[in-house]
């Protein structure tokens, strides 16, 4: 069980520090990870982790708690969740006090412009993983379109987004 603790460890607190934008930047390497390198969960169980991390409310990297706990319960969640969040953390709470303090450069506003598209790129790569996971089927590609078509041109609430695709979603397959 230490062994695969500390395996957690290492690809979370590895991770951690990949990911500008949110856990969701490096999903497709965690997913990596976790089915092809460490064999920790089958495609099918981790898109099925995925899908109930984006459909409970909390952070984005919900992910992250259920593959540890599906790896080796309780103490696989913390380990997962602490090594996620702790080197970025500190790393953030570094750069921010020495970020303020170089406020007045003006080259700061060239690595902030060079920064940001690296960021959306890694979010839309996850987007994109979201995409094909959920595409395996005609309903979860119509969930899509539509979730989109919605966000896009509505002023709907997120949340009337996610409720209204999980029940089209629940429903289509219990007929």
């Amino acid at each position: 069980m230490t062994s695969v603790l500390a395996q957690l460890a290492g690809v979370f607190s590895q991770l951690s520090l990949l990911s500008f934008g949110g856990a969701n930047a490096v999903l497709p390497e965690l997913q990596r990870q976790a089915v092809s390198v460490h064999s920790w969960a089958t495609p099918q169980q981790f898109h099925s982790l995925f899908g109930l991390s984006q459909a409970a409310p909390g952070p984005n990297l919900m992910i992250v708690t259920l593959l540890g706990w599906h790896v080796a319960g309780i103490g696989g969640a913390l380990v997962a969740t602490l090594a996620m969040v702790a080197p970025s953390a500190l790393i953030a709470a570094i750069a921010t006090r020495l970020w303020h303090g170089l406020r007045d450069r003006s080259w700061q506003r060239t690595v902030q412009a060079a920064v940001t598209p690296v960021s959306a790129g890694l979010v839309a790569a996850g987007a994109v993983f979201a995409v094909r996971a959920s595409t395996a089927t005609v309903t979860g590609a119509v969930i899509i379109v539509m979730a989109a078509a919605l966000a896009l041109t509505k002023r709907v609430h997120p949340l009337a987004v996610l409720g209204a695709g999980t029940t089209l979603g629940l429903v289509t397959t219990m007929m």
